[in-house]
């Protein structure tokens, strides 16, 4: 029967090219890394029959016009497995594909290598490769086409060193002078990725939470603390070494159904309200509590911190009290009840009467879009570039997906820190569409499964690529279960863990450091005198805080890059469960550098029980190390100062009024 349709053309392509990794959703949104994280790509890359390929990972840099080749390896040729690498080394959105054709010489010569192996004549081969190498000769700008008729005139003399010379920097061989003219309209290519890289500040920082009006000077106690007080006790958060200093909100408050103590309905003439519960006369989300101070005092709060290494946070919270001037200028963008009241907050049994959600639903949504992204406009111009946005999970997806890509339009280093305590699923979408950061179930892990299976999650595959943790032991809203009524031990541990293994983390303070971990009662994870109903005074120079570990471990966080990092986290083995044993290293891989204490590997041993001793046998995995096992090494704790000579299996023990752990900076000469 007669074939139909045209004849001629290029046939469609051999090649196969899938499973292209990293991407987040499918390519639907771009990869995540900072300046100088590696991007590690591999896909299966194959073809029908036998002939051999040639596969490579070409990337490019924003507003570059060239790509840039990086020769894949067959990392595992029995399924088809390629891989290669690449660093970025400038912000924006780098792009990268997989490009692979069919290797006409490399075929070539792996066929005729046989022949000649297995004693067969040759001759007519290597009349075939000449050929091949003539062709791609005329390819090739005129001053390199002597070398293609060099070697194709040794294979036409029967030469067979071309079948083996691997060729090298200053001499290529005959396959690589082949390679050299492969044209991209002969290869099969895969899709695009996009990858965003950030600045360090997005991946690796230290969080500090306060809330302004608690931190008065006055030796008697003023009633409120203002901004001026925190920029006079800035010394204080740069000796703990944060580089975030996170202000709870600092808009005027409310007084329509004003919170008392605890959370209480009935609030006194001397109640200072929830600054959650955001508008009042003076203004609402871009105006100043006065009894904060002015617009000024923040810009010169901002200018401080920044002269101490410290970036100023606001939160970021899309609600309103019944006083907000958009309560009465917009009505349209709050939910009415039948009777005509506005509905306020409720996540029972917790009821907000103090607040007003704003409604997302409404037919004026692109109006109340605008006016929001325009709240986030008025405080980058003040210098604000880092954001911890409240329950952004109550909000709709697309809209946080325009706004922080129509911020970060004119604002690319804008970080905006995602307070999604919800499912994973949401958790994860958020960070898909833009958000730099997120809280993660940090709060909630203590067994060492828990936090071993969590880890090993965040630190792998897709996770990795989308969602960068920020573990917090504790918030204003939290005071979890185990620490609630704990020692002083219970907040060392866990602040050991958060600061070694997320490479962003914070807490709330002073409470936390003075270990405040008195509970509300009846079952809630609260505090007991929150600190969001009222004004507390905090004793900074209380001899029983756990300042000088936090400075510590944020100390050797700045100095060891190991703990920049998430994705070199590996766990190793340890005999006992109360024990957890896991390690870090640079982002360049495992193998140190002598001569740079900052590139070593980094081990930490912490004791999971923050009121008995505890003792174990650890089983370390060299290779992850980067460390020989036929020779002793140097483990240095870089909180006590101490130095141990260890091998492949050690033992330790932890006593928790000593430390929480040790932080071991690994090396071996």
């Amino acid at each position: 029967m007669a074939s139909s349709g045209k004849v001629g053309g290029a046939p469609p392509p051999r090649i196969v090219i899938e499973d292209v990794m990293p991407q987040v959703a499918a390519g639907r949104f771009p990869v995540k890394r900072v300046v100088g994280e590696p991007v590690d790509v591999r896909a299966t890359v194959y073809a029908d029959g036998h002939d051999v390929l040639h596969t490579v990972l070409s990337h490019r840099p924003p507003d570059a016009r060239r790509w840039v080749d990086v020769p894949m390896g067959a990392t595992n040729p029995g399924l088809d497995l390629w891989e290669a690498r690449f660093v970025p080394l400038v912000e924006g959105v780098h792009r990268f594909r997989v490009v692979a054709w069919i290797d006409g010489f490399g075929s070539w010569q792996q066929a005729t290598l046989r022949k000649l192996e297995a004693g067969v004549d040759i001759t007519s081969d290597l009349l075939a490769g000449a050929a091949l190498l003539e062709e791609a000769g005329e390819r090739a700008p005129t001053r390199q086409q002597p070398a293609y008729r060099e070697a194709a005139a040794r294979l036409r003399a029967g030469d067979t060193i071309d079948l083996t010379d691997p060729g090298g920097d200053d001499r290529p061989s005959a396959g690589m002078l082949y390679r050299r003219v492969l044209r991209l309209s002969e290869a099969t290519v895969g899709e695009t990725v996009e990858v965003l890289v950030e600045w360090e500040r997005a991946l690796f920082s230290a969080w500090y939470e306060l809330f302004p009006r608690s931190w008065s000077t006055d030796p008697q106690w003023r009633p409120h603390g203002t901004l001026r007080d925190v920029t006079a006790r800035l010394g204080y958060v740069a000796e703990l070494g944060f580089d975030v200093l996170y202000l709870a909100p600092i808009h005027p408050i409310g007084t329509s159904f004003r919170k008392g103590r605890n959370n209480t309905e009935t609030c006194g003439p001397d109640d200072p309200g929830s600054p959650w519960a955001i508008g009042g006369p003076a203004g609402g989300h871009t105006a100043i509590h006065p009894e904060l101070g002015t617009i000024d005092d923040f810009r010169e709060l901002v200018e401080a911190a920044a002269g101490n290494g410290i970036d100023v946070a606001l939160d970021l919270a899309f609600q309103c009290s019944p006083d907000h001037p958009w309560v009465t200028e917009h009505p349209e963008w709050f939910r009415h009840r039948p009777d005509g009241t506005i509905q306020y907050a409720e996540n029972p049994p917790k009821a907000y009467q103090d607040i007003y959600p704003l409604d997302f639903d409404t037919p004026a949504w692109r109006s109340l879009w605008e006016a929001l992204r325009d709240v986030v406009r008025f405080w980058l111009d003040q210098g604000v570039r880092i954001f911890r946005v409240d329950n952004p999970h109550t909000k709709p997806f697309a809209f946080w997906e325009w706004l922080i890509t129509d911020v970060r339009a004119t604002h690319p280093r804008t970080i905006f820190l995602s307070e999604a305590f919800t499912r994973p699923r949401p958790m994860h979408r958020l960070a898909q569409l833009g958000f730099t950061q997120s809280y993660t179930y940090f709060t909630w892990r203590v067994s060492k499964a828990e936090l071993t299976e969590y880890f090993t999650e965040l630190a792998s595959p897709p996770s990795v690529d989308q969602l960068r943790p920020n573990a917090w032991p504790n918030t204003p809203d939290i005071l979890p279960w185990h620490l609630q009524d704990a020692p002083r031990e219970m907040n060392a541990l866990r602040v050991f863990l958060a600061a070694t293994l997320s490479p962003s983390y914070g807490i709330y303070g002073p409470a936390f450091e003075l270990a405040d971990n008195r509970p509300a009662g009846n079952g809630k994870e609260e505090y007991l005198d929150s600190e969001k109903y009222e004004i507390r005074r905090w004793d900074l120079d209380d001899p029983g805080s756990i300042r000088p570990l936090i400075a510590a471990l944020n100390r050797a966080r700045r100095d060891q890059a190991a703990l920049r990092t998430l994705r070199t986290l590996r766990f190793h083995d340890v005999s006992n469960d109360l024990m957890l044993v896991y390690s870090k290293t640079p982002h360049g891989g495992p193998i140190p550098d002598p001569a740079d204490p900052a590139s070593n590997a980094v081990l930490c041993v912490a004791n999971l029980d923050a009121r008995s001793t505890q003792v174990g046998m650890v089983t370390l995995d060299l290779a992850s190390l980067g460390i020989d096992p036929s020779r002793p090494f140097e483990a240095h704790d870089l909180l006590t100062g101490e130095r141990f000579e260890w091998g492949p299996s050690n033992y330790v023990e932890l006593h928790p009024g000593h430390r929480p752990g040790h932080l071991l900076r690994i090396s071996q000469t």
